[in-house]
């Protein structure tokens, strides 16, 4: 059975591993297949479910799921992006937004209601949330507040992929919980430098979302990485690839129980967000997490290929697709 932690000031206690809301859409699985996962990883000792509206379909099966079961979970989810077109100024907007999810997850409330990517907003590709861009105001926080006063969440938090806009806004003490993606993993660690250290300042709790930076990490890449490399990836990026494939060859280990077990070592996360598109996939997930935590020698060695490459090179890309 997997353990638990304490997520932060929010008190809550989280499973180690927690099951993210992406693949379990229409994205990942088809419904059936879908909700079946959720039900199992309950059975597992998965007791907390991240989701968004963003992730297509996820917050309606993530409901059916619910109505057909006894038991319950602790539910995030986060504002933000959908319905389109999306108006992040307008109060009244948001608060429909977010009777739609609650719609959606046949639920009156969540544990936890997060602003999604509000670390973007110089972007005009995402949400521009703030009216006053130094103490991060705007009407997201109102309806927030609003939220929280009327009992639709016990708790509210930040969800983004920044290193250096996000630790500013967890500076304003507002936020109980972050999910920090794309920046804390075996080569990219990011967060490091700011979120985790914040987090902890704030006693805020920390949800770790895409272990496998959206698949990087997910298994060895013959072709796209060691006989002939994308061009997205840089010279030293790859050597970083190398000196891992080596590792967890001659560990015999795979790469997923490596990156679930590295990111659980460290004892100030509070859970791991897995994806995953069917029921074998969240077994074995379990199964490595609960493992525990790698030894130093090895955290040792990740932290020697960590190091050849610690900064984004200009121009990388969040994510890219490896294919073989």
């Amino acid at each position: 059975m997997l353990k638990k932690r304490i997520l932060g000031r929010t008190g809550l206690k989280v499973s180690e591993l927690s099951l993210g809301g992406l693949f379990i859409s229409s994205f990942g699985a088809e419904r059936a297949a879908a909700i079946d996962v959720i039900k199992r990883a309950h059975e597992l000792g998965i007791n907390y479910i991240d989701t968004a509206p963003r992730y297509r379909d996820s917050e309606s099966v993530l409901g059916e799921a619910l109505s057909q079961m006894d038991e319950d979970f602790i539910i995030s989810t986060k504002i933000g992006y959908n319905p389109e077109p999306f108006n992040p100024k307008s109060a009244e907007f948001l608060r429909d937004a977010l009777a739609r999810s609650m719609k959606n997850l046949r639920r009156d409330s969540v544990d936890i209601l997060m602003i999604h990517e509000p670390d973007r907003w110089r972007d005009p590709n995402y949400m521009d949330w703030w009216d006053d861009c130094e103490n991060y105001t705007g009407p997201v926080m109102d309806v927030l507040a609003e939220a929280k006063e009327k009992g639709i969440t016990k708790f509210i938090g930040l969800g983004g992929t920044t290193s250096d806009e996000m630790p500013r806004i967890m500076d304003t003490g507002n936020f109980d919980a972050i999910l920090t993606a794309f920046n804390y993993d075996l080569l990219w660690r990011d967060a490091e430098k700011g979120i985790l250290a914040n987090a902890q300042k704030h006693n805020m709790g920390i949800v770790c979302g895409s272990p496998l930076h959206q698949g990087l990490l997910a298994k060895t890449y013959q072709k796209d990485v060691i006989e002939k490399p994308i061009p997205e990836l840089k010279p030293m990026r790859r050597k970083q690839f190398l000196e891992l494939y080596e590792l967890v060859n001659d560990m015999k280990i795979s790469l997923p129980e490596l990156s679930i077990r590295f990111l659980l070592s460290n004892p100030i996360v509070s859970t791991v967000l897995t994806g995953v598109r069917n029921i074998k996939e969240l077994e074995s997930n379990v199964e490595n997490a609960n493992k525990g935590a790698l030894s130093k020698e090895i955290l040792n060695k990740l932290q020697s290929i960590y190091e050849i490459l610690p900064d984004r090179p200009a121009g990388e890309p969040i994510t890219f697709t490896l294919k073989k």
